[in-house]
């Protein structure tokens, strides 16, 4: 396989930002028809139709799908919007149906990515394929899992690949549906240069009413689309009913967000070329002060090792924590990354320590 660097077609040849936009589910010809005359009427054309055909359930009993038929019904949406369609596959069975119904454009779902062997059972069946495929994230915030999908489907010859950013579980935080964790999708796109990463906020948010707010946020972190899913009939829709817009609330959405410029497309402005350095050079005196830190720590390493000290003392922890929290959030700095960065900087000055304990230890034979 090529690696990460050598890869320079990622992507599924489409304008960005890609706008993709259909029902959670396949439903009826006639639902399908009536989003196509409301997509039309409100003069908002996604560059894909979406549609869910094989719908994962967690429990069983609820609507799982209208299965192939639903696919059939994709010759509507050719021909009143003349887009291409794209739909969910979860086994090679379902690839098989996809391509024999002509779907141009296919993805794997979340609960399909966490499990490698689903993945390349996919993978085996698109072999010799020439479709383009998107991914989206696991479940749970594995960027591992992630990426090793993708490269399951570039491995068997698929070059047009796009990453999906649906969010991820989180039993703590009610505010989502699935959380954003917008770290994951940065570094992706950090990894493989090129790699377009669509956001899906109507899976991060599971109601229609944050949909807007997050479509921008994605925009603001610069990732190249948004998957809404869209319904003539939101309220009744036979699945996730909650997070499906009209065509013309779409339309609103889309006029509501600031597409933003990526800066690779430009040439940066003196001013931000000013304002790099001078980040430049404040990154450098970080660095200094951090050896210079890190040298203390290592004398204090050694005053512990002679007097016989444990490494880690909960008590000055606790009091550090609480200190320089409290000091960092006067300073117009949050208190989350306060504490992911004095927590790094401990972790990183008890190896150091605890390093030094081990090598002053005698061998015992």
């Amino acid at each position: 396989m090529k690696s990460h660097k050598q890869i320079k077609d990622w992507g599924l040849g489409l304008d960005t930002p890609l706008i993709i936009a259909g029902p959670c589910s396949a439903e009826s010809p006639e639902q399908i028809e009536q989003i196509c005359k409301e997509m039309k009427e409100a003069n908002v054309l996604p560059h894909l139709f979406r549609v869910g055909i094989w719908k994962p359930r967690t429990r069983p009993g609820s609507f799982e799908g209208i299965g192939e038929e639903g696919l059939k019904w994709m010759e509507i949406v050719r021909h009143q919007l003349n887009i291409p369609v794209t739909t969910e596959v979860g086994n090679a069975g379902h690839v098989e149906i996809a391509l024999k119904n002509n779907v141009d454009v296919l993805w794997i779902g979340a609960r399909t990515t966490v499990n490698p062997f689903a993945v390349q059972e996919i993978a085996d069946a698109l072999r010799g394929v020439d479709i383009p495929v998107m991914v989206k994230n696991p479940m749970n915030p594995d960027l591992d899992l992630w990426m090793g999908a993708i490269e399951r489907m570039h491995a068997v010859g698929i070059e047009k690949l796009a990453a999906i950013h649906r969010g991820f579980s989180d039993a703590y935080d009610k505010r989502f549906r699935n959380k954003p964790n917008w770290s994951m999708p940065m570094h992706l796109k950090r990894k493989w240069e090129g790699m377009e990463v669509i956001n899906d906020p109507s899976h991060i948010v599971g109601k229609r009413d944050g949909i807007l707010e997050i479509s921008q946020r994605a925009m603001n972190f610069g990732l190249d689309g948004l998957m809404i899913e869209t319904h003539h009939d939101p309220d009744n829709a036979w699945s996730d009913a909650k997070q499906q817009v009209t065509p013309k609330a779409l339309k609103e959405i889309l006029s509501k967000i600031d597409f933003k410029k990526p800066l690779e497309e430009q040439q940066p402005s003196e001013r931000l070329n000013d304002l790099r350095r001078a980040v430049d050079h404040m990154d450098d005196q970080l660095l200094d002060i951090l050896q210079e830190r890190f040298a203390v720590i290592d004398q204090i390493g050694e005053h512990k090792r002679v007097n016989h000290l444990t490494v880690f003392q909960s008590d000055r922890w606790k009091e550090v924590m609480e200190s320089r929290t409290q000091k960092g959030v006067k300073k117009n700095l949050s208190e989350k990354f306060m504490k992911e960065l004095l927590y790094c900087i401990h972790e990183e000055s008890v190896k150091r320590q605890e390093k030094q304990l081990r090598e002053a230890e005698p061998i015992k034979k």
